[in-house]
């Protein structure tokens, strides 16, 4: 296959697509794309593999480096400054045990999308306003800028200590399973984007996912400190059910408006319009459409313990991804316990 380069783009943005134009367009390129690859199978991908994944040894050992600081620096805080503090602020044992987890989380979220923030929305990358710029101007292994590059690191390396985290670190609740299939396709799809250079789509997809994670933790660490010392805190239950009116109505805006919208027609559709033969355009759209099917498994789960708040059938939320699995079906302790 011959080496892909992108054509340029148009002068002014592209409109935002409807869901209608999403589907239709998408399907209907992504059909064009299967009928005209004459050569498909596993020759071409490994062909793919060697001509356009740029990826060396020292960038991956440095990547598990950080995902090993990472799991450190959350064991030391953890001891030095989370669990000090849960008792200090006299919280109830059960939310003193997963405070830890919550505040852990809550500041590298927000580190994290602060960051992609400022690189949308405060530098000259046009990606948020027009995301088929994204592939405006893509070259097999061309240069990544350096700011893209250290959110990368952050990030690849964060969701690596993620999978490990999942594992044997956080409490385990009924989702645990899909969580980790999470973090598994999203390190998947971080390597593999900043191999490809098709960093640009991953700074967008890092933007739109990760306030939904910051509002998460932020509401969990309101609901456990608002029964602090056996008594209720008012401010902190007016804090978290703030943070879960925001997080419901911010993770069907982000994950499944803007997300599709922008992230999904750029990949499905106008990729192929300014990149015509570009790399492994079936694999990375796999993953992406999985990571949506995921995201509205998550807000299905969302919208039933909210109906069952409003119908009585459950007094209050007390974590957002609700009772841990361990203590629904057996009176054994949580590992964070």
């Amino acid at each position: 296959m011959a080496a892909a380069a992108a054509v340029a783009g148009p002068a002014a943005p592209e409109p935002m697509p409807s869901y209608a134009q999403l589907v239709t367009r998408g399907w209907g390129s992504a059909l064009a794309a299967a009928r005209g690859c004459a050569d498909c199978g596993w020759g071409l991908a490994r062909r793919g593999l060697a001509e356009h994944a740029h990826l060396a040894p020292p960038e991956l050992l440095l990547l598990a480096l950080c995902a090993i600081g990472w799991t450190a620096l959350r064991s030391a805080a953890t001891a030095r400054l989370f669990r000090p503090l849960a008792k200090r602020c006299h919280l109830l044992p059960r939310d003193a045990a997963k405070m830890p987890e919550s505040a852990w989380k809550f500041l590298v979220y927000l580190g994290c999308w602060s960051y992609s923030a400022y690189l949308l929305l405060g530098t000259d990358y046009p990606f948020f306003h027009d995301p088929p710029s994204v592939f405006y101007d893509w070259m097999p292994g061309m240069a990544v800028p350096q700011d893209i590059a250290a959110e990368y690191l952050l990030q690849g390396s964060f969701y690596g200590h993620s999978v490990y985290a999942t594992l044997y670190m956080d409490t385990w609740r009924r989702d645990s399973v899909v969580m980790l299939a999470h973090h598994v396709v999203t390190l998947a799809l971080i390597i593999c984007s900043y191999a490809f250079r098709y960093h640009n789509v991953g700074l967008l997809v890092f933007f739109l996912h990760d306030i939904t994670d910051v509002q998460l933790e932020f509401t969990k660490l309101n609901t456990y400190f608002k029964a602090a010392g056996g008594t209720y805190h008012r401010l902190h239950g007016l804090l978290a059910d703030l943070g879960c009116l925001c997080f419901c109505v911010s993770w069907f805006w982000f994950r499944l408006y803007w997300f599709p919208l922008k992230v999904l027609y750029a990949t499905l559709h106008t990729s192929l319009i300014s990149v015509p033969d570009i790399p492994f355009y079936f694999f990375f759209n796999a993953l992406l459409l999985l990571l949506t099917v995921m995201n509205l498994y998550w807000f299905l789960y969302i919208v039933a313990l909210a109906v069952k708040v409003l119908t009585g059938q459950m007094r209050e939320v007390s974590d957002l991804r609700e009772y841990d699995w361990a203590e629904a079906h057996s009176p054994k302790p949580s590992k964070a316990e």
